[in-house]
Parts: C-alpha cells; sequence; structure tokens
C-alpha cells in the first residue's frame, strides 16, 4: 500500500513539474526582486498605480482586464485609490447598456473593457497564466520564497525585445528572447522616457516594465495579501494548538506512566 501511495505522489510530482517547465519553456526570464514576493512579502500601493498608469497608456489600446472591477482599484492592499479618483478614472471608458440601448460612461461598478483586438489576449489573469517558472519545475517551497514566475515573465517578455523582424504569411514577427518560439506578432511597446510618473519615479524601460508587470500580478491575484495574513494567523494558531495539546497530553498521561514505572 505505501509504495502505491509513493509511486502516486512520485507520478503526480513528475507532471506538475512537466507542466511548470513547459509554461517556462522556451525563453530566458529574469529574476525580479518584487515586493510581493515570499510569505511576508506585500504589494507596493505606489508601484501598483504606476502599473496602472502604464496599463492605461501603453496597454489598453489592445489588451483588455475584463474580469477586473473597477471598484476593486480602490481596495486596500491594492493601488488604494481615492474612490473619486477611481469614479474619475472608470469614466474614460464607454459600455453599451442594454437596458439604455446606448453607450454609457462606466462606473465602479462595471469593469474594465475588453482586449480591442481579437488576436490580443486579455491580461487579467496573465501573470497566473504564465506561471511554473520558479522553483523546481515551479512548484513546492521555492515557489512560496521566489513567486510564481507570471510577473518576471511579463517583465522579461516587455524587455526582450531584439530588433530583430521577419515576414510570415504577411504577417510581422519580432523576435523576443523571453517568449517561447522566440517569435511573436506583438512588437515591443516600451521606449525610453516613454512616461512621467506624478510621484517622479524612474521611468526607464526596466523600471516601467517592473511596474506593469507588478500591476498585473495584482489583477491576477488580487486577495494574495489577505491570504498571505490569514496563512500567517492559520500557522501561529495552530503553533499555540500544537503546544497546548501537548502539555495537555502530558499531563493526562503523566499519572498513567508514574504507575507503569514503579509497578
Amino acid at each position: 500500500m505505501l509504495r502505491k501511495i509513493a509511486i502516486a505522489a512520485v507520478a503526480a510530482l513528475s507532471l506538475s513539474g512537466g507542466a511548470g517547465l513547459a509554461a517556462g519553456a522556451g525563453g530566458h526570464v529574469e529574476k525580479v526582486d518584487f515586493s510581493f514576493k515570499g510569505p511576508f512579502g506585500a504589494y507596493d500601493q505606489n508601484q501598483l498605480q504606476r502599473g496602472l498608469q502604464v496599463y492605461t497608456e501603453v496597454c489598453a489600446a489592445c489588451h483588455g482586464l475584463r474580469y477586473v472591477p473597477l471598484r476593486t482599484l480602490a481596495d486596500e492592499g491594492g493601488p488604494n485609490m481615492p474612490e473619486d479618483q477611481v469614479r474619475a478614472y472608470a469614466n474614460q471608458f464607454e459600455i453599451f447598456d442594454a437596458e439604455l440601448d446606448d453607450f454609457r460612461a462606466r462606473v465602479e461598478t462595471d469593469h474594465f473593457p475588453m482586449s480591442n483586438l481579437s488576436n490580443a489576449p486579455d491580461l487579467s489573469l496573465m501573470a497566473k497564466a504564465r506561471a511554473g517558472f520558479s522553483g523546481p519545475y515551479g512548484s513546492g517551497i521555492n515557489q512560496l520564497i521566489n513567486g510564481i514566475g507570471g510577473p518576471e515573465y511579463i517583465y522579461s517578455l516587455l524587455l526582450g525585445f531584439t530588433g530583430e523582424e521577419k515576414t510570415e504569411a504577411g504577417v510581422t514577427l519580432y523576435e523576443n528572447t523571453a517568449y517561447p518560439g522566440q517569435w511573436l506578432a506583438m512588437g515591443p511597446v516600451l521606449f525610453e522616457d516613454q512616461l512621467e510618473f506624478a510621484d517622479g519615479s524612474s521611468n526607464s524601460m526596466e523600471a516601467v516594465a517592473e511596474d506593469v508587470a507588478a500591476f498585473l500580478m495584482w489583477t491576477a491575484e488580487p486577495k494574495m495579501m489577505a491570504r498571505k495574513q490569514t496563512g500567517l494567523v492559520a500557522v501561529l494558531f495552530l503553533s499555540v494548538l500544537t503546544v497546548l495539546l501537548y502539555l495537555t497530553n502530558k499531563r493526562i498521561w503523566m499519572p498513567v506512566k508514574r504507575k507503569e514505572k514503579n509497578a
């Protein structure tokens, strides 16, 4: 029985490892020291706000965030924007209202718009969809400490263009060192001094890529900080409970052990 369980466990680890390797295979992914890495990591509110700006000015022209409610921009642990700013941001986008049979400005309870191009993937879950590069084949304690790998992939993809191009079937492809297969239809989107941030943060390509990668990680895992806090409380509670159970067990069985010893 134990042998069968061991074989099943090894098979499961092999499958999960292969899936993780496939998710990150075929391209070079840089490691980035994001603030939210590790069991005690947390999102940087200012970085998420800068990432939102990068997404809005660079990515939103093609890509959407259809699974992200606009109201979550005001959440603690996220961008934590004031409600009036969230309302003003939402009003920039239109949505078709079936009840009005016309378009209207979006409100906080609406979601971000969908992708504008049919071949442009939605970015809501991109950081999770590209997970699997950290740790041994993207699993185990290493992944908990180093992160799931998705944000690093996004960062590397944005900075991985070599400048080489080719045309296949009438489509222009761009070489990218992070993309599996090396060639993709999306061209370079980041350039030096492309954006300006209100807080005076660096607008280098590396800094901008890191900001938007962190923001996309938040869109994929908006409750990460709450889960980490809950997990920490649970571990502390279980630790205290373990000690109490040990002391209780020792107290209950101590008279019995004394009798056996004196017998």
